[in-house]
């Protein structure tokens, strides 16, 4: 008996059952990406969007509606909102700038304080000047806790920046400008006004 032809209707329909099962998981994979909330990159993999419609570039841009700062918390949803946020970047370097000059000035306070301290006693104040003063604990405590909160708002700047969004970088630069005109404008000289440790100020970028 031949079965040649049984055995060929046979491997057809195999065929055809394993065409169609791979056909039918193709279809459910390709619906359930479809019906995927975009969370992934766009524009050219370059933008991201998340779930909650926030707009996060990773190149120089311009957004305003749907941008998102530092957590979705900080979105921006109106015209109004990306105007107060501007001007909010542009207060809070010119506080960096405020804490930057609050640290010279207490420096100073301490050499002022030492040398008046010295001139009281042996009527050689001025050479706390020339020999330095190193700080008790309480003072070196505050020195630190200022240094601390200019890297603290320095590195807040820093994570604005990494948005790439220009308007927020200009008005970091506003800022910046602003701030040094208001609170570096200061006697330039030798002696309690010249130069202090915190003289070395830090960058915007590792505080």
């Amino acid at each position: 008996m031949d079965h040649s032809g049984h055995s060929g209707h046979g491997d057809m329909g195999m065929t055809a059952t394993v065409t169609s099962a791979i056909t039918s998981a193709a279809t459910a994979a390709a619906a359930a990406v479809s019906s995927t909330p975009t969370s992934g990159m766009g524009g050219g993999g370059h933008s991201m969007g998340s779930g909650n419609g926030c707009k996060i570039s990773m190149l120089w841009n311009w957004n305003t509606i749907d941008s998102c700062f530092i957590a979705s918390s900080w979105k921006i949803t109106s015209s109004g909102m990306f105007a107060g946020s501007c001007i909010g970047v542009v207060l809070l370097v010119m506080v960096l700038e405020l804490l930057r000059r609050s640290a010279k000035e207490y420096d100073r306070f301490l050499l002022k304080k030492a040398a008046v301290a010295a001139a009281s006693t042996d009527d050689k104040g001025g050479d706390i000047l020339g020999k330095g003063y190193r700080p008790n604990v309480l003072e070196q405590a505050i020195r630190a806790l200022l240094h601390c909160a200019q890297f603290a708002v320095a590195y807040f700047v820093m994570l604005l920046a990494m948005y790439y969004n220009g308007y927020i970088i200009i008005c970091i630069f506003i800022g910046a400008y602003l701030g040094s005109f208001v609170f570096h404008w200061e006697p330039i000289g030798v002696g309690a006004c010249g130069p202090t440790s915190a003289g070395k100020e830090p960058t915007v970028c590792c505080g």
